[in-house]
């Protein structure tokens, strides 16, 4: 990992994710985003409610999925790396602001 100079400072450069969970997470998106236009259509062809919601529901599954892979992949290299190389502040920091930004876990409840 190399420096970057911003303004004449010194800053690390961000790491990136490791080659098996970057072809992981494109593999996911392509799905995804099958699934994408599939639901556009679905609303252009004002298909039944209950099949919009169905496949609307089955995307957000699949990138809460994708979101799991990359945090996961995040937390076995760079927080490891973070927290044996002194800079814990910062991977704590990081994971407060993406918490704060996501909230508590699914807050949202089902019904029966």
């Amino acid at each position: 990992m190399g420096l970057l100079r911003i303004g004449g400072y010194p800053i690390q450069e961000r790491q990136t994710m490791t080659p098996e969970v970057r072809a992981q997470a494109l593999r996911r998106l392509k799905i995804i985003s099958g699934q994408v236009q599939a639901l556009e259509r679905q609303v252009e062809d004002d298909r039944y409610c209950m099949d919009v919601l169905d496949l609307s529901l089955s995307i957000q599954r699949a990138l809460r999925s994708l979101d799991t892979l990359v945090l996961e992949g995040h937390l076995r290299t760079h927080v490891v790396e973070q927290m044996t190389g002194g800079e814990s502040d910062r991977a704590v920091s990081e994971l407060l602001r993406l918490y704060k930004v996501q909230g508590p876990a699914d807050s949202q409840a089902t019904t029966s």
